[in-house]
This record gives structure tokens, C-alpha cells and sequence, in this order.
């Protein structure tokens, strides 16, 4: 059987794409067409959410391999967004995407397996064992060491799942803490990186890239460089391109000859391309879908001329 990355790396070579796109879902960022027909209360900004998250992943799903979800623009939301959030997950699913749950978990012991349960495996019940999110992969922040991150490896294995660990962030104060340089002469992030390797050894696939991938942002191409040869075997989810500034040139480091070796999120400026300068003019707000789908293709296209 295919592992969890290998599953994902088909998709990005059946698409030709190696593009994930974030669905991020501030309420203002839903057109007024959509926002409209609900009421102003949870349940209804819930549902404009749902149409909206639905009507993009028609648009995408035979040109985008993957979405990820920001789990925090549900939670906001409370109990009906985290039913969103389920209802997105599933959609995308049914649709043939692959699905990446931007929720940044990290903690110890049993909590640690609490998160993994509701994301990555199954949650106990008795003698009944109960699938909650079941995602294809998790993005974990791993700065409380091995202890946290090792129970999503396990589940990574019994279920056939991935992460995404976060090593080099995209935000602009990244670089206080990650950068910091230990006594041995090694930044946090390398070591962490070195963490990741170490991790992943057992999860490598048929491609030679392994299921326990890391997060590496488009915004910092210099140590973009220099991670994929500390991590040779590590699938990198590449934030930063587009609205925060990462270019296509600079994403083309994390990659290998033949292409593969990380997939570039977008959110903002797929999500909002019928407000973008470049689409606003030739879709109308009822076609954000279709801005959505241009963009989609113009940012596929771009990243295919840099590799």
C-alpha cells in the first residue's frame, strides 16, 4: 500500500501542480452574493462559510491536488464552525483532494494523543473505535521535543497518515527564536530539522520522500537551500507565496530535478482572487469560483516555469 506522502505526491503529478490551497475563511472575505443569503447569527455565518469552501473545491479539485485548512478560522466560529470545518474536510475528500489540517498541534503525553486521535487515528470508545476529523495530514509544532510529536508519528504509522513539522516559518518574526545559535554552533531551526530527519526514517516511500514532511517558508530562500540538503527525504509545505511576498524563483530551492519535493500553499490569493487587481475586472463577485480557478492555473503555470 501507498503511504501517506506517495498518495499525495500522485495528486501533485496527476494535476501537474504542486500547489495546496489554504482555505482560511474570514467571514469579511466571503462575497456579499454568499454572506447575503444567511442570517447574521453563527449558524448562518457557518453556512456562507460551508457554500463558500464547497463552491471553490468544485472549482479546483481536478487542477489543485490538496487543500489545507486553517483550523483556527473555524474554531472562531465555535461548535458550528468546527462542523465546517468536519463538513469541508469530507467534501474535499469525496472530490479526490488530498487534506491538510493547518492546526499546528504540540503538547506531551496524553494530550498529544488526544489531538493525534482527532485528526490522525481514532478516538476510543469501549470496544468501538470512532474516526473524528480523519485527515490525511497534520501540521504539528514540535518546540516541546520529541515527547510531543511522538505520538502523531505513531498514528502516522498505524493509519497511514502524515505531518507537516514546523522547522522555518514564514512570519516575519520567525527568526527571534528559530534562528537563535545553539552552543554546538547549529540554529534551532537546523537542529530541529536534523529532529525531522531522524523522525521520518521509517515512513519513507516508494519516491523517496517520507510521510513525516516539514514546514518550510517561501518567504526565507536561503535557508529554504540549505534545509532540502539538511532533509533530503522531507516533503516541504511551502507557505508564503503570493500575498506574503514568497516568488516562484525562490520556492524552485526547495525542489528537485524532476520537480517534486514540496507543495506551495496559497490561500488570500486564491481565496480572494475576485478581488485581486489581476481578476476583479474580468469576474463579476457571483464568479469568485471562477477568478478562484484563473488564479489557480496562472500560479500552476508560474511555478512550472520555475522548476
Amino acid at each position: 500500500m501507498k503511504n501517506a506522502i506517495d498518495i499525495l505526491i500522485d495528486k501533485i503529478k496527476e494535476t501537474g501542480n504542486p500547489t495546496v490551497m489554504g482555505l482560511d475563511p474570514r467571514y469579511e472575505m466571503i462575497p456579499k452574493c454568499v454572506r447575503n443569503k444567511y442570517a447574521k447569527t453563527l449558524e448562518g455565518a457557518a453556512q456562507a462559510i460551508l457554500e463558500y469552501n464547497k463552491a471553490l473545491i468544485d472549482a479546483t479539485c481536478d487542477i489543485v491536488p490538496a487543500v489545507k485548512p486553517q483550523v483556527a478560522f473555524y474554531e472562531m466560529f465555535g461548535i458550528e464552525g468546527m462542523k465546517v470545518f468536519n463538513e469541508t474536510c469530507k467534501y474535499a475528500k469525496e472530490k479526490g483532494m488530498v487534506v491538510i489540517a493547518d492546526a499546528k498541534r504540540g503538547d506531551i503525553g496524553s494530550t498529544a494523543q488526544g489531538y493525534s486521535n482527532a485528526f490522525l487515528g481514532k478516538t476510543p470508545l469501549d470496544d468501538v473505535e470512532l474516526d473524528i476529523f480523519n485527515v490525511d495530514f497534520l501540521t504539528v509544532n514540535p518546540y516541546m521535543g520529541t515527547d510531543c510529536v511522538k505520538p502523531f508519528i505513531e498514528d502516522c504509522k498505524k493509519y497511514n497518515k502524515g505531518l507537516f513539522v514546523l522547522v522555518k516559518t514564514s512570519n516575519k518574526s520567525s527568526g527571534e527564536i528559530q534562528d537563535l545559535v545553539l552552543q554546538n554552533g547549529k540554529t534551532i531551526y537546523e537542529t530541529v530539522a536534523e529532529l525531522v530527519n531522524e523522525w521520518g526514517k521509517d515512513l519513507i516511500g516508494e519516491n523517496g520522500y517520507s510521510s513525516i514532511g516539514s514546514v518550510v517558508g517561501a518567504t526565507y530562500p536561503a535557508q529554504l537551500k540549505e534545509l532540502r540538503e539538511i532533509m533530503p527525504s522531507s516533503y516541504f509545505l511551502i507557505p508564503g507565496y503570493g500575498a506574503q511576498g514568497g516568488k516562484a524563483e525562490d520556492i524552485a530551492l526547495g525542489f528537485d530535478n524532476e520537480g517534486l519535493g514540496g507543495i506551495v500553499n496559497a490561500s488570500r490569493s486564491l481565496m480572494c482572487a475576485y478581488k485581486s487587481d489581476l481578476w476583479k475586472d474580468k469576474f463579476a463577485e457571483e464568479e469568485y469560483a471562477e477568478a478562484t480557478r484563473a488564479e489557480a492555473v496562472r500560479m500552476r503555470d508560474e511555478l512550472r516555469s520555475a522548476f
